[in-house]
């Protein structure tokens, strides 16, 4: 494959990886969280690194989802200790990743992990950072993590898509008829943590929290059924990798921050177009009635 086909590949993998598990933080009302979690994985990031002294993608995704888990829990132990909620995820997320700016600038300065690095993530260096697998040869290192995500969340969503699907539009529900809330709740929280940090190197976190809010609230406007919302989530997740690509070639800017706006770009469209949610379908109906009565 050639160079520009890997960093499509990869923005791609991006969008469909984020894009179908956010969702289900769309109807959870839970996409803030998913913010903070892109943002400490940093943490699990550096942790890994002084443990293992080493940058290899499995210690990347066990540090990435331990610090996901903390997150996660610990957001809800200060929710359920009667902080408000937006503030608990303002409270956690800037501690654990300010812990992780702090270990960075003490005992990561050698390495190329960085604030910035971390935000924005340099997807044009995809293609050279390569690892062989299987037998097979010259395939970057991000896309075998990022495929390796997919496979697993498409994996979880498979068999325990009943659980996620009721509990996320119904928790009290989900409780009631005795499905275990909690253990999905982590669970997902795994799948965002594990997400992140499959993305976070090659693209940064500013990307991925576009890409874990934007395709879902997209095709939240869309569809009323959840399984045509995955599958709308993964489309516009691609698309705005590589719509995102062409426009940051033409423009010479930025990958990841073209990919974000072409996101925000198709996510506009459909706010206003939406046949049924859009902004120009509702001010119709409202004319439509006003008109009758």
């Amino acid at each position: 494959m050639s160079y520009e086909a890997w960093i499509i590949l990869t923005g791609s993998l991006v969008g469909l990886t984020c894009g179908i598990t956010g969702c289900f933080l769309i109807l959870r009302k839970m996409t803030m969280l998913a913010d903070a979690i892109s943002h400490t994985v940093l943490l699990g990031i550096v942790g890994a690194f002084l443990i293992s002294h080493s940058l290899d993608g499995i210690f990347m995704l066990v540090g990435a989802a331990a610090v996901g888990l903390l997150t996660a829990f610990l957001v809800q132990l200060l929710d359920t200790g009667g902080v408000q909620s937006d503030a608990s995820i303002g409270v956690v997320f800037t501690s654990l990743f300010a812990i992780g700016v702090l270990l960075i600038s003490l005992f990561a300065g050698n390495i190329h992990l960085d604030v910035d690095h971390a935000l924005m993530g340099e997807i044009t260096f995809v293609p050279w950072d390569t690892v062989p697998l299987f037998g097979v040869e010259g395939v970057p290192k991000a896309v075998w993590m990022l495929g390796f995500v997919l496979c697993m969340n498409l994996l979880i969503i498979i068999l325990f898509y009943k659980e996620l699907k009721i509990s996320s539009f119904d928790p009290a529900m989900a409780a009631a008829i005795g499905l275990p809330v909690l253990f999905i709740h982590y669970l997902l929280m795994g799948m965002v943590s594990l997400s992140t940090v499959a993305s976070f190197d090659s693209v940064g976190a500013i990307l991925v929290v576009a890409m874990l809010i934007v395709p879902g609230a997209t095709a939240y406007l869309l569809t009323e059924k959840l399984s045509v919302m995955l599958v709308l989530s993964g489309v516009v997740g691609v698309m705005s990798a590589i719509i995102g690509y062409y426009a940051a070639v033409w423009f010479n800017v930025s990958i990841a921050g073209s990919m974000s706006t072409a996101a925000g770009v198709i996510f506009t469209l459909v706010f206003f177009l939406s046949p049924t949610h859009g902004l120009i379908a509702k001010k119709m109906v409202r004319r439509k009635y006003s008109a009758e009565n």
